[in-house]
């Protein structure tokens, strides 16, 4: 399967960098680092499988194409959509937030 472009709306880069820099403030260089290593996995991940992540938010929002995908070791999900020529990334949410309510302010 070819890989589709990843393409983050603004918000969600703006997600990965407060996400950055609070792991540069609690650990470092190194737990900065480590994140971002993290989410680029997991966008390498579903730009090459799409249809692996869960509908579960899209479900409850009535977005069925929504999907979301996890970053491996931190507690941050990808939520994102699978466009015909690419992937767009929403957000790059922590899991505790309340996470209906933060992809519904996005609509």
């Amino acid at each position: 399967m070819k890989r589709k472009a990843v393409i983050l709306r603004g918000i969600a880069a703006q997600d990965v960098d407060a996400a950055i820099d609070y792991y540069f403030a609690e650990g470092g260089d190194a737990l900065a680092l480590a994140f971002v290593d993290a989410v680029e996995a997991a966008l390498t991940y579903v730009a090459a499988h799409p249809s692996s992540g869960s509908p579960r938010y899209g479900i409850e929002l009535g977005l069925p194409e929504l999907r979301s995908w996890p970053v491996k070791r931190f507690p941050h999900i990808l939520f994102y959509v699978e466009r015909d020529d690419e992937i767009d990334v929403w957000r790059v949410l922590h899991g505790k937030r309340d996470i209906p309510e933060s992809l519904q302010a996005d609509q």
